[in-house]
């Protein structure tokens, strides 16, 4: 059977760093003081220093009335934005004449949508043949990063001269909106902008997809929601969430995840920083040491959560590790949680 190999990662930000702008803005958004303090207590203790933005101001583009802002206008600046930051996502990838030889392009995204879209801008402006098989995964939020990888793993299975172009791009901070709700506030505070350009071949060179299992909790659908609203996409992020991940990482589900494989012998956790208290869940339940989620503390602290390409950056941070074979030869395991509530994972190995 074909193995299917992330051959290559480029990951990609906008220019404007927001994180300490939206606290200030957010801090503003309450007008009891107990909130306030509460909140820039969690703000600090949130493990984030930049979270970046198309938006170049928060005040500006969120004056006079932040919730007045519909969601045309929204998706407006979705359709601006969206397509170049993908296309430097591509382009990072340095694909050179070998764009051409793409067969497939999925593109992920939950935070905007328009069409024509910005797969035909990554076909225009990268080189990638208009005959080229197109796949948009919309709207699964978080873990959407690992069903692309998985399609891509079928493709590549299926036909192995396939190479398959997945780009994942969100634009979270199109969606902030000001509350006085506090657990939406301290939701909003996570969220950044990002890209993530992925090349995946039989080609044995990055890292070797093995195997791929979702996990899904019972009676949790109500813990994480992402709805279109009239003011832009209303999200739903419970305070209950990093406990209720924490009791479903049972032994149980691991044994399905890992596929019989013992947590010892994954040497790579790539697990989705939807939150510092998220990433403190998973470490205590699977009673791995702090070096283990030292990729994904790291991304959170330099972007941010950015939704389905925040778990390919991590993977992009451990490629970059490996680029010395520090990595070579070691087992890992994937993670990203989302709406469901659902764990996708993805068993992989450094080659």
């Amino acid at each position: 059977m074909t193995t299917a190999y992330i051959n290559k990662i480029s990951t990609v930000v906008p220019e404007h760093d927001i994180h300490d702008a939206f606290v200030e803005f957010a801090d503003n958004s309450f007008t009891l003081r107990r909130k306030q303090l509460l909140f820039r207590r969690m703000a600090d203790r949130a493990q984030i220093s930049h979270r970046y933005s198309g938006i170049s101001s928060v005040d500006d583009f969120y004056s006079g009335d932040p919730n007045g802002i519909n969601t045309e206008t929204r998706m407006i600046e979705f359709e601006r934005t969206a397509p170049a930051l993908a296309v430097r996502a591509v382009n990072g990838l340095n694909l050179g004449d070998r764009a051409s030889e793409v067969t497939h392009l999925i593109v992920i995204t939950c935070t905007g949508f328009y069409s024509p879209g910005i797969d035909f801008e990554i076909i225009k402006q990268c080189g990638i043949s208009p005959s080229v098989e197109r796949t948009q995964i919309g709207f699964m939020g978080c873990f959407a990063g690992i069903n692309g990888l998985k399609l891509a793993h079928h493709i590549v299975r299926s036909e192995p001269n396939a190479r398959v172009l997945v780009v994942s791009t969100e634009l979270c901070s199109l969606h902030l909106q000001k509350s006085e709700d506090l657990e939406t506030m301290l939701s909003f505070l996570v969220f950044g902008d990002g890209c993530a350009a992925v090349l995946i071949s039989a080609e044995s060179e990055g890292l070797a997809m093995n195997s791929f299992q979702a996990v899904m909790v019972p009676d949790s659908a109500e813990l994480i929601t992402w709805r279109i609203g009239e003011l832009g996409f209303d999200m739903v992020l419970s305070g209950k969430v990093p406990g209720t991940l924490s009791r479903a990482l049972d032994d149980e589900s691991m044994k399905l995840i890992l596929a019989g494989a013992d947590k010892s012998d994954i040497g790579l956790w790539a697990v989705h920083p939807g939150g510092r208290s998220v990433l403190d869940a998973v470490e205590t339940s699977l009673e791995l040491v702090p070096t283990d989620l030292a990729a994904s503390r790291k991304i959170l602290n330099d972007y941010g959560n950015m939704s389905s390409a925040t778990v390919l950056f991590v993977l992009a941070e451990m490629m970059e590790q490996n680029k010395n074979g520090e990595h070579s030869g070691k087992a890992g395991c994937a993670m990203a949680f989302g709406p469901g509530l659902t764990a996708e994972t993805m068993r992989f190995q450094a080659v």
